[in-house]
């Protein structure tokens, strides 16, 4: 039997592994042989981690949350608009990284719509992000940077739009919309807002 140090050793190798999967075919590429390719492993050996794909594609899940999570964010030198904008800028694809943590995310969403505890996982994790650009919109409401006309749930929701906007469009398009066009587009944006006051 072999040791626990193994087992953890390589369940860390298979979830490397499986980011790798991730990053370069996204959720739909995602399969028991890819891993193990990627591995250099059989695929019996995955089986004493994942009996079918649904249970790979929910330990992926879980990988990329983590991932996302545990990635260092810019932070804001001053609450309001100016973390409002620091907040939309951590979910642009402006690095090669960034670009690689967004594919993933953009093919779990099919992958997500068709299973209903991972859809319920991603619209969770909607609810929190709006959440927390809604509570910047607020205090740039307070400062008066913003408007209070529009209620700041509804700003959030249009914020959030319009970065995930340019997340896709800088996926499929990004000699068009490199880093410094992403954040012109995006400052364009915020600009709109405070031309609303």
């Amino acid at each position: 039997m072999p040791a626990k140090g193994d087992h953890v050793s390589r369940r860390a190798d298979v979830a490397a592994a499986v980011w790798r999967v991730l990053a370069s075919r996204g959720f739909d590429g995602l399969t028991l042989r890819a891993v193990a390719t990627e591995m250099g492993a059989s695929t019996g050996l995955l089986t004493h981690y994942f009996q079918n794909k649904r249970d790979l594609v929910r330990y992926a899940h879980e990988i990329a949350a983590e991932r996302t999570d545990t990635h260092p964010l810019l932070e804001a030198d001053e609450p309001g608009l100016a973390a409002l904008r620091v907040a939309l800028v951590n979910v642009l694809p402006l690095t090669q990284e960034a670009a690689a943590m967004s594919r993933v995310w953009v093919s779990f969403w099919d992958a997500a719509l068709g299973d209903e505890s991972l859809r319920e996982a991603q619209r969770a994790r909607y609810e929190r992000w709006r959440g927390r650009l809604q509570a910047c919109v607020e205090a740039a409401q307070a400062r008066g940077e913003l408007t209070r006309e529009t209620p700041a749930a509804d700003v959030a929701v249009e914020a959030a739009a319009v970065a995930h906007g340019l997340v896709v469009q800088a996926l499929f398009d990004p000699d068009r919309l490199p880093a410094d066009r992403q954040l012109a587009l995006l400052d364009n944006f915020l600009s709109g807002l405070t031309s609303r006051r």
